[in-house]
């Protein structure tokens, strides 16, 4: 797993404005149009399964059930004319929904 430096960046600035430590997690959930879906959210701490994962200052956390359907990924953050959005680029995933945030395995 890797966060990639404009990701980590945009953890920090999120978190700092919600007073919160830069400690970003990624989950994957049933759901979503192709099978599984990404949540994103900001932790306090770890758990004691989580793969931890540093980048400037910010870590990134993924649970050992989470850690199986997407090791090896990288997540960035992205902006574009359509928006800005975190986004997991994941060499596990088959298949994924025009949106980005869905995947099959």
């Amino acid at each position: 797993m890797t966060l990639s430096p404009s990701a980590a960046a945009r953890v920090a600035l999120i978190a700092s404005k919600q007073g919160k430590p830069a400690i970003l997690r990624l989950a994957v959930e049933g759901g979503g149009c192709s099978g599984f879906q990404y949540k994103f959210g900001l932790a306090d701490a770890p758990e004691e399964d989580d793969l931890v994962v540093e980048q400037g200052g910010v870590r990134l956390l993924v649970d050992a059930v989470s850690l199986d359907l997407i090791a090896g990924s990288e997540v960035d953050y992205v902006e574009s004319l359509g928006g800005s959005a975190f986004k997991v680029t994941n060499p596990n995933a088959v298949s994924g929904c025009g949106c980005g945030s869905s995947f099959s395995i």
